[in-house]
């Protein structure tokens, strides 16, 4: 079986959003399987970058077996020159080509991609709902006040969810996103609506609720620190993303200085970018985006890394549906598999459109799914909206 022809499709901004357009990968074979796959930049400013890595790249893999999936990644990170450099535009490329091909691999076994994993450590999957300083429902909206937090978390409660991951310090007293500077020392002022709004969520969701406190990276490590012994009280999970993930030095440093279990992953890239932060034992849980960190070839290793350190994961899931799917068959595979993110965009009935299948948490927990390969694939219908390159 061979690799004949290579589509990248980057989406139609979902709702207008120009902040939102998952890119996807079909690779079709002269064995009449087509391979679904998801470059991992639906988000942020490197959309059109991703865009054209996957193009790049796809030119490299034509006339290849599919079923070698070992051997294209090789090729991808090691003889394109920039790949052995690593980043989040050559490992996301990499990724939804990777993801194609695991799921023609499944395809061609007839099988889920778990069973080629290793097989299947649990059949469900334990969600959290992700992001609720947007809400939780079909309409998001920046949320300011306490008693904002506390209706999401009620919102999301009774959806099933018994974890809920907030950004307490993303939204200014006047509804702005990311306008604090949170690299330096917070004021009181600040600090305070930040407890504040993880109080009313703790209240709201009761002692039982798991509640993941996210920084999105845009805090500094003193400013971390700051929010995370004002939060101590409140029993957090773990606190994701307390600084950036350039400087895995200062996880160490965090880490050392609060109980609060430390998370990241989103933005580290390929096990050598995991390396020093298991070497440091500074992260407890680590969250690979499998559209961003290599593929599902890449992600099995780094969580297999992980468990050697007794370092937990819960994949990073930020994009379509089939980014959901390819997470779910890593998943279940892993010994080491803590909680599965179930983010707001997850939700949206534009965002659920693009893929043939709809896999929402039923009373906080997803079934793995069983079809053949990731168990996931796009909807064919949105390529006449959308920008299609093709190489043969």
């Amino acid at each position: 079986m061979k690799i004949t022809e290579v589509s990248v499709v980057q989406t139609a901004p979902i709702n207008g959003n120009e902040a939102w357009k998952p890119i996807f990968v079909l690779i079709r074979t002269d064995g009449g399987i087509t391979g679904h796959g998801e470059i991992g930049l639906a988000y942020g400013k490197s959309h059109d970058a991703g865009f054209g890595q996957g193009v790049d790249y796809a030119r490299q893999i034509i006339g290849m077996d599919p079923l070698d999936c070992e051997a294209i990644w090789q090729k991808l990170q090691r003889k394109t020159f920039w790949g052995m450099s690593g980043g989040a535009v050559p490992f996301a490329a990499i990724s939804g080509i990777d993801i194609a091909l695991w799921d023609i691999r499944g395809k061609y076994y007839n099988a889920p991609v778990y069973r080629l994993l290793g097989g299947k450590m649990r059949s469900r999957i334990r969600c959290y709902a992700s992001q609720i300083q947007l809400g939780w429902g079909k309409k998001s909206r920046r949320h300011v006040r306490a008693e904002e937090y506390a209706q999401a978390t009620k919102d999301a409660v009774a959806a099933g969810f018994d974890a809920v991951k907030v950004d307490p310090a993303g939204i200014d007293e006047d509804g702005g996103w990311n306008t604090w500077n949170l690299t330096g020392l917070l004021r009181n002022s600040q600090l305070g609506l930040i407890e504040d709004r993880v109080a009313a969520i703790r209240e709201a969701g009761g002692e039982d609720l798991d509640i993941i406190v996210e920084l999105h990276a845009n805090t500094g490590a003193d400013a971390a620190l700051q929010i995370a012994r004002a939060l101590e009280p409140y029993g957090i999970f773990y606190m994701e993303e307390p600084t950036q993930s350039l400087s895995p030095e200062l996880f160490s440093y965090i880490s050392a200085r609060t109980p609060i279990p430390l998370a990241a992953g989103e933005r580290i890239h390929g096990r050598w970018g995991f390396r020093p932060f298991f070497e440091q034992r500074s992260l407890s849980v680590i969250q690979p985006d499998v559209c961003n960190v290599g593929g599902i070839t890449e992600a099995k290793k780094v969580c297999d890394m992980a468990d050697t350190y007794d370092i937990s994961v819960q994949a990073h899931v930020c994009g379509s549906p089939l980014s959901n799917a390819a997470a779910l068959q890593l998943e279940a595979a892993i010994p080491n598999f803590v909680i599965h993110e179930t983010h707001e965009y997850s939700i949206v009935p534009e965002n659920i459109a693009l893929c043939r299948y709809d896999y929402q948490p039923v009373g906080g927990y997803l079934e793995v799914p069983e079809l053949p390969g990731i168990g996931q694939e796009i909807n064919e219908d949105i390529l006449s909206a959308s920008r299609v390159v093709t190489v043969r």
